[in-house]
């Protein structure tokens, strides 16, 4: 592979193209259907077998998916859980990343702050991917689409709609990510906890080179009318249990129980990143239902960030995979 391809990074949904896009989730689907068939980080001599994996925020479904996809994929995650290293308080972002990149392959981040994320990419020549911050939670949408497209066969043209607490993460994501895929993407929550306006812009922005569309309201019922996929996250994220008691007031109107499915269409499915509260966000008939492709998408994540991972190290000349284009063959 070549030396002077261009480092691709991960840090929000929009960082792939369409195209791009499509033939990450195409690669997951051939992942899938053969785990081992694709060794970007296996010890050939063309690169790194070690893939940093830093957690500044705990998780479940990230570490295991992170730790598991680089073991198939012929590697060692070095797991630095929270506390683990000196990065933003004993030593810059910046000095960080030139330390990684003399040693490993792929950095993998989960963090609060996006912009520390763009300055460890910035100074960075391997791959840096967004494990999940405070405004973006890519890796779960490359999941989510996947598990959509297996349960729906095509993602263009489909109307998923996402509930709740629509400033987080999750819905900055559905959005950027649906309208990328050519989805009709369908955003409700009360009003001051809707995205915010340059979110909204650039998923504007990308629907029209698609043919999706954005659909922004405090209407649930709007939002879930003959929806496809209806897709929901918790009230209370990390960070905010403090507002807990308030919160659940705030977003009952915008729970996926029955009577908000039975506004959807009548084959719709649904999603949740999980960690799931029964009973509040979603309801434990809804999520433990036959509508709900849950677990699917919580094992996608393995997948799809696979795929990810192999296609970043290919497209910036680290790997070669076999079935994409040589870089140097692309426009």
């Amino acid at each position: 592979m070549s030396s002077s391809a261009t480092i691709r990074h991960f840090l929000k949904d929009t960082d792939l193209t369409p195209a791009e896009q499509a033939e990450v989730l195409e690669l997951a689907v051939r992942m899938k259907a053969a785990p081992y068939s694709v060794q970007p980080f296996a010890a050939d001599g063309s690169g790194r077998k070690t893939v940093a994996v830093i957690f500044d925020k705990t998780s479940t479904r990230t570490r295991v998916s992170f730790a598991t996809g680089v073991a198939d994929m012929g590697g060692n995650a070095l797991i630095i859980n929270p506390g683990e290293a000196q990065i933003g308080h004993k030593e810059s972002v910046e000095d960080t990343a030139k330390v990684l990149e003399r040693m490993v392959s792929t950095i993998v981040w989960r963090t609060s702050a996006h912009s520390g994320l763009v300055a460890m990419a910035e100074n960075s020549r391997v791959p840096v991917i967004n494990a999940l911050c405070d405004d973006y939670h890519p890796c779960q949408l490359l999941a989510d689409l996947l598990t959509v497209k297996e349960h729906k066969g095509e993602l263009k043209g489909v109307t998923m709609s996402y509930l709740g607490d629509a400033a987080n993460n999750m819905a900055n994501s559905y959005l950027l990510a649906g309208v990328t895929a050519g989805m009709h993407v369908r955003i409700a929550g009360p009003e001051g906890y809707l995205p915010a306006g340059d979110i909204v812009a650039a998923a504007e922005e990308r629907a029209a080179e698609t043919g999706g569309s954005v659909l922004i309201t405090t209407d649930a019922n709007a939002a879930l009318e003959g929806a496809d996929v209806v897709a929901t996250d918790t009230w209370v994220s990390m960070g905010q249990e403090a507002e807990k008691e308030a919160r659940l007031q705030l977003f009952r109107e915008y729970s996926v129980d029955e009577s908000a499915m039975a506004l959807a269409a009548g084959d719709a499915v649904v999603l949740h990143c999980l960690p799931a509260y029964r009973g509040y966000e979603i309801s434990a008939g809804v999520i433990d239902g036959p509508q709900s492709i849950v677990w699917d998408e919580a094992e996608n994540r393995l997948h799809a960030q696979k795929a990810l991972m192999a296609w970043l190290m290919h497209q910036s000349g680290l790997a070669a995979v076999d079935g994409l284009q040589p870089v140097a063959e692309r426009v």
